[in-house]
């Protein structure tokens, strides 16, 4: 008998005279937890070879106890609850796993201690500006993670729906640029492995829910980022997606329950009819063809009903939260999950972080249904969301048609000011994020057919408007689509961010007059901003709009904004005494975009197309 024969013989015999089995290599989700959260409950999913036939699990620790352990349809699974003790101290404990007294393996998990102030965490508010960057569009600058062994996918610079390359290495490396803007806040599209055959560049569909694609970094780098956008006052929001994950996500191939996906995995179509979601006289088929359908083929849609999906998704987010020290949540197609998980998500994240901010998209121009989703909101059907902010796609549906429409009784201006009027449906309208454009429509100056007075209109509105303004990286060179609504395109690189490109918006060098114009004009008025509290916490006052002009105010107790839009083409005469409700205690206003002082008790004589925004002086 060969010499190594021997060896693998008694090797065999110690382990089972020794009751330890050789020991299958374990995926253990969330890779580590923090003492001290609220919650004292932490579920691990726990996926290797037969770790399923575990009969008992172990920890050695006095401060940790296994209170339940749940097997899955699939014998590669194993659920652990455990229950950390309020004086747990930070430690790294040992998970034992036995069968019938044999162990099958052992893994070593730590509990870290929680940063500093982590609970009480401010997230992004009113007194923000968010940047939404596609972070494969913005800036390479790690040629080196432009192919990746393992990931299908690589630089193809020259297709629109292609991997460009940027990465969040580029981001940090731009991070003064966002500075000297004035954003404070950066919301990046998913950064998440996407491990998909192609068309893997937008992020959104998972491959991986604890994995920062390799082509895009790394989770440290991930968590760089964070800190080093701090340090610049600028705070980090992830995009979340809880309603799907991608087809080339690893459990696809050894799926714990067999209602872990909707439709037991098989493709079926959502109906997008999020109507059903509210409707009295739904019918349950209809309802479930929503909630329930996948987007595409390679988006599987979740099934938030299993318990041990909706905890793995709960823990997730707060996993990211905690990891990386973010500052908000955007919640990717919000209202497609299952509604009662939604409810309990929300509450579970906010319940940890009471001064956090969860956005969520749902992609409705009807505000009763985006109300519905915010805290506050009293639904008659008793739903109760604890999410504080929506995206505002109603606004921005109407900021564009006021804009684009001729000044007419029932177009124009005022379509904007009917939209406003229907505030009250929402409980805090002040917390909705507005916002000209996003990664999914087409660019601002594109909607607005390039006009450069309705461009500076539509700027001037996101940033003094009641909400939380969102502007999309580009929007400040006027960067455009012509000709196409194609999403790789909308999402065109940032020039400068390449190597090589002619131009460089970071720099300036080869931008066109106009784009350096635009630059500027958006640059003063952000940070313009960033000092005013009028603007950050107070109320709206707004007025019928008259002969094309709409005129607003953003004012608290002793400061005040006046905010004058001239959308026809003459030049206006506006009688102060229209206005006194909110002028009384003021003299002079002062045009923050020219420097110009006016005396409020004359009229004031806005030239056509034209915007001018004043901070009101006492008197």
């Amino acid at each position: 008998m060969a010499i190594r024969a021997r060896v693998l013989i008694f090797l065999g015999l110690w382990l089972l005279t020794s009751g330890v089995f050789a020991a299958p290599d374990l995926r253990v989700e969330p890779p580590n937890w923090w003492v001290g959260m609220v919650s004292p409950n932490l579920q691990l999913m726990v996926h290797g070879e037969e770790i399923g036939q575990s009969t008992q699990v172990l920890v050695n620790s006095d401060d940790v106890r296994v209170a339940e352990v749940h097997r899955a349809e699939s014998d590669n699974y194993l659920f652990v609850d455990l229950e950390l003790q309020a004086k747990a101290a930070p430690q790294t404990v040992e998970l034992q796993f036995q069968k019938n007294g044999k162990t099958l393996a052992r893994h070593s998990y730590e509990l870290k201690e929680r940063a500093q102030g982590s609970p009480s965490r401010q997230g992004f508010s009113p007194a923000d500006v968010i940047y939404l960057i596609t972070p494969d569009r913005f800036a390479n600058a790690d040629s080196g993670n432009d192919q990746i062994d393992g990931l299908s996918e690589g630089l193809n610079r020259s297709e629109p729906g292609g991997r460009h390359g940027g990465d969040i290495a580029g981001v940090i490396e731009h991070l003064d640029y966002l500075e000297s803007m004035g954003f404070t806040q950066l919301w990046l599209n998913p950064v998440l492995e996407n491990a998909q055959p192609d068309y893997s560049y937008h992020g959104y569909a998972t491959t991986d829910f604890y994995a920062v694609d390799a082509r895009m970094g790394s989770n440290q780098l991930y968590r760089e980022l964070s800190l080093d956008a701090q340090a610049r006052g600028i705070g980090l929001i992830k995009d979340v997606i809880l309603n799907h994950c991608g087809s080339g996500h690893w459990w696809m191939d050894d799926l714990p329950f067999a209602d872990w996906i909707n439709f037991s995995g098989t493709f079926s179509p959502t109906s997008h009819r999020r109507e059903t979601l509210r409707d009295p006289h739904v019918a349950a088929v209809d309802q479930k063809a929503f909630s329930d359908g996948w987007f595409v083929p390679t988006m599987p849609d979740l099934n938030q009903r299993n318990p041990f999906m909706a905890e793995y998704l709960v823990q997730n987010t707060v996993w990211w939260i905690e990891f990386a020290g973010l500052s908000g949540v955007r919640v990717d197609t919000y209202s497609y999950p299952d509604k009662t998980f939604l409810n309990k998500w929300s509450q579970r994240v906010m319940l940890e972080y009471p001064n956090f901010n969860i956005v969520g998209e749902e992609w409705s121009e009807n505000p009763a249904v985006v109300a519905y989703w915010q805290a506050g909101k009293n639904n008659a059907d008793g739903y109760r969301s604890f999410t504080p902010s929506m995206m505002d796609f109603p606004w921005q549906k109407a900021m564009v048609e006021a804009l684009n429409n001729p000044e007419a009784w029932g177009s124009g201006l005022v379509q904007l000011y009917e939209a406003l009027s229907n505030d009250f449906l929402y409980p805090d309208p002040y917390q909705l994020v507005i916002f000209p454009d996003n990664h999914d429509m087409s660019r601002i100056y594109t909607q607005l057919d390039e006009q450069d007075a309705h461009w500076q209109m539509a700027m001037v509105l996101t940033l003094t408007m009641r909400g939380i303004p969102q502007m999309y990286y580009g929007t400040e060179i006027l960067m455009t689509n012509p000709g196409t609504d194609d999403h790789g395109v909308i999402r065109t690189d940032f020039p400068g961010g390449w190597q090589g490109d002619d131009v460089n918006a970071f720099t300036g060098a080869g931008l066109s007059k106009k784009a350096k114009g635009a630059q500027r004009f958006l640059r003063q008025l952000l940070q313009w901003r960033k000092g005013n509290e009028a603007i950050h916490h107070g109320k709206l006052m707004h007025y019928v709009p008259r002969d094309g002009v709409y005129v607003y105010f953003r004012y608290l107790d002793r400061s005040a904004v006046m905010v004058v839009i001239n959308h026809s083409d003459e030049a206006r005469s506006l009688e102060p005494a229209i206005f006194s409700e909110r002028t009384a205690g003021f003299e002079v206003a002062k045009n923050v975009l020219t420097g110009v002082s006016v005396t409020l008790s004359e009229a004031l004589s806005p030239m056509g197309k034209s915007v001018a925004v004043y901070e009101l002086q006492p008197e």
